[in-house]
């Protein structure tokens, strides 16, 4: 049976998913019901004005069918070619339509399934199995009025994961779940298949508030002077939603972070709005070749990691101070956004601001009116993602081309100085800022090193780490780094901070306690079971995986096993991901059930071959387990897959083949 596995996984991929780690998934059953979901369209009555800023809003047309009025690029049979492959797109019998290579290498023609986005780029979506929507990497600029490719340098040719037709350009796992409202991903791992639903594509009013059902009856009770009877459903604001803008500007925050973020998510779609953002994903920390070292935008990482960063998060900003939440637009356009605040006569709902006049060449140094004297210049740094699409740091960080100098990271000085030298715009900020407080120190220097040599910076990443006063997301950065060194002192070090009010913090915390002694470890790591943030219940079960423990008490026992599932439900999620396969993969080298890590490892390569390291395990499993032909056919196909790389050439060689 082994032998056939690198050949046919899927039929033994829930196997791994209920059978690796020992427990069956069995989901919490809830007395009270969640309301039903009723539409945008239901609200418009109540809330027209706000409903007619929305209709034009990024967020309403974030996914729409392909109609005359949705579709602004030009399918009037053009051609666009790239690498050699040519696709047309054309109209025919009232529909939109792509002509291009399909996944088997042949071309095919293709209705439009959905579109996504209007401006400043429309991305169209393409179903390449029943249910299966991919998107298309040919673009439509709306500014230019051109069609580009998304990844102009790159090859992908058919069979790469990235390829359009590729796991990492499945609509259904990679992207529905922030375009449109009440999504559920309904992924089948026995035939790889999806039958996803929801009940409004695109971002509606919904998607931030919650289902409407019980709202509408509280509308309607109003009216007639009842009361409403909400006793039968779940946690409810007292006008029947889930999500309460009133709570505060950390709860706003972790609701606009669902979609505005780098994360990992712990479920197949949407999470009721209003769930606590930790309860639901995890956040990508201030990871290279996401971040820089200082923590500025390099990769597509949304905003709130970013946000997380400033001062202005620490001081209760939240996403609505400065967005219209139904357009998503700017209040305010020009400086003006940032003088409601920064002035001389502040902001009372802020009152810690210096009162100071920032709009002011005294304070910027450019000429007024110019790009220089613009705030989000200086102070938000805007880099291309998708090719065209603008994306601004929020971060609101200080200009620090001193920083540069020592570490790399770029600064807003050198981005319109471009033709100029870091230290040329440092001695400029020097002049203009002689006395600065903004020049000492910074964390930056401490993770610019350890991201080459950790060993070296211990010491200083320990003190970052257990540095209250820094973001927590700077603090769980450090906690990364040192997890990789494992060691017993750090996890002493460390300890404390897993107690941290900050779940980021917690979550990281807890990997650095591998490298403790046994007891120590354990006593730490079951007390974690416990926690309130499903992302460090997660975090725990992990590290706890493969840990020997005789006997434990029947309640940490009982946390222990909860945790594990609630783990087992995430890896359920997000079966369809190649990266979750290896962490299955994972779990079944170390609880030693090495079929099912075969099955993993297979069923990564299957959905992306360029899985090297996948490929190599494979191959050496099936030759420990003496599979010595499954090993052969697993490293011909191998290097099939990845004809230029080196190592597998090298192993299939000497393998004697």
């Amino acid at each position: 049976m082994l032998s056939q596995l690198s050949k046919s996984p899927r039929s033994f991929l829930l196997l791994v998913l209920t059978c690796t780690l020992g427990l069956a998934y069995a989901g919490a059953s809830h007395a009270q019901q969640t309301p039903a979901y009723v539409g945008s369209q239901e609200c418009r009555d109540c809330h027209l004005d706000e409903a007619l800023e929305w209709d034009q809003s990024h967020h309403a047309l974030a996914w729409t069918e392909a109609t005359l009025d949705t579709v602004v690029a030009d399918f009037s049979d053009v051609e666009f070619t790239h690498d050699g492959v040519t696709s047309r797109f054309f109209k025919k019998n009232g529909r939109f339509m792509i002509e291009t290579q399909g996944p088997d290498g042949q071309t095919h023609v293709y209705p439009v399934a959905g579109v996504a986005g209007i401006t400043p780029l429309q991305q169209f979506l393409i179903e390449t199995e029943s249910g299966k929507l991919q998107s298309f990497d040919v673009t439509w600029d709306d500014v230019k009025k051109q069609w580009y490719h998304l990844y102009p340098d790159q090859d992908l040719p058919v069979g790469d994961g990235l390829h359009w037709t590729g796991p990492y350009k499945n609509w259904n796992a990679r992207c529905a779940e922030c375009h449109a409202t009440d999504f559920d991903k309904n992924y089948d791992p026995r035939s790889g298949t999806y039958s996803s639903t929801q009940s409004e594509i695109g971002v509606g009013c919904e998607a931030c508030h919650g289902p409407g059902e019980v709202h509408l009856a509280w509308a309607k009770d109003s009216a007639e002077g009842k009361e409403t009877d909400m006793s039968r459903w779940i946690s409810l604001t007292n006008t029947g939603f889930s999500m309460d803008f009133n709570a505060g500007a950390e709860t706003e925050i972790q609701q606009c972070a669902s979609c505005h973020s780098r994360r990992e998510p712990f479920e197949g779609g949407n999470p009721l709005p209003g769930t606590p953002f930790h309860d639901t994903y995890r956040l990508s920390n201030l990871r290279s070749g996401l971040y820089h070292a200082d923590g500025q935008i390099l990769d597509e990482v949304y905003v709130y990691g970013s946000f997380l960063q400033s001062k202005m998060y620490d001081k209760g900003v939240a996403c609505t101070n400065c967005h219209n939440a139904h357009t998503g637009e700017p209040k305010i356009e020009g400086n003006g956004l940032c003088t409601q605040c920064h002035s001389d006569g502040g902001n009372p709902d802020f009152p810690s601001l210096t009162l100071k006049s920032y709009d002011d060449p005294a304070h910027h140094f450019h000429a007024e009116g110019g790009q220089g004297a613009e705030c989000k210049s200086c102070h938000m740094i805007e880099r291309d993602y998708m090719g065209i699409d603008g994306r601004r740091d929020h971060s609101f960080r200080i200009p620090r081309p001193d920083l540069s100098v020592k570490t790399g990271s770029p600064n807003a000085c050198n981005d319109c100085h471009s033709d100029q030298s870091f230290d040329w715009a440092a001695a400029q900020l020097a002049t203009w800022y002689p006395d600065s407080p903004n020049r000492g120190p910074h964390f930056s220097q401490v993770l610019a090193a350890g991201r080459t040599s950790p060993a070296g910076q211990v010491d200083n990443l320990i003190g970052i780490a257990m540095h209250d006063a820094l973001p927590g997301i700077v603090r769980a950065t450090a906690l990364d780094m040192l997890a990789q060194l494992a060691t017993p002192a750090i996890a002493d070090q460390t300890a404390p901070a897993l107690e941290d009010s900050d779940p980021l913090v917690r979550v990281a915390a807890i990997a650095a306690q591998r490298g403790g002694g046994p007891q120590e470890a354990i006593g730490r790591i079951t007390q974690m079971f416990n926690d309130p943030s499903r992302a460090v219940r997660i975090a725990a079960a992990r590290a706890f995986l493969g840990t020997q423990v005789l006997h434990m008490p029947k309640r940490i026992e009982d946390a222990r096993n909860a945790a594990m599932r609630e783990w087992q439900s995430t890896l359920q999620a997000k079966a369809d991901f190649p990266e979750a396969q290896l962490v299955l993969a994972g779990i079944g080298l170390t609880t030693r059930r090495f079929d099912a890590a075969l099955a993993a490892f297979s069923e990564a390569v299957d959905m992306d071959p360029q899985l090297e390291q996948a490929w190599t395990m494979i191959v050496r499993i099936n030759s420990a387990l003496g599979n010595q032909q499954a090993a052969i056919d697993a490293i011909t196909a191998a290097v099939k897959a990845n004809p230029d790389s080196v190592d597998l050439s090298l192993m299939k060689v000497q393998m004697g083949q």
